[in-house]
């Protein structure tokens, strides 16, 4: 495989994670609001207990890929196997 497709996959993959991370990372500020914001949410939340746990969903479910666009990030330009496959 010529080395500037390698170049170009490492890049590929690099700029992919950065846009997980990006969306964890909107996913995980959007569920503290709706679980923390008193004024917005919190009315509709408190009225809904299916709300109030989907808060919190989205909350871990932000953390976790926030976590795993990071560590993508950091296997595709250490060129880590085990990050990557992590």
């Amino acid at each position: 495989v010529p080395m500037g497709v390698l170049t170009c996959m490492k890049y590929l993959m690099f700029i992919f994670n950065v846009l997980v991370f990006a969306g964890g990372t909107c996913l995980a500020g959007m569920g503290v609001w709706v679980a923390v914001d008193p004024a917005g949410f919190q009315d509709i939340v408190a009225a809904r207990a299916v709300l109030s746990a989907g808060a919190w969903l989205l909350l871990a479910v932000g953390i976790a890929l926030s976590l795993l666009g990071f560590l993508g990030c950091c296997g595709a330009l250490c060129r880590s196997r085990p990050l990557l496959l992590l």
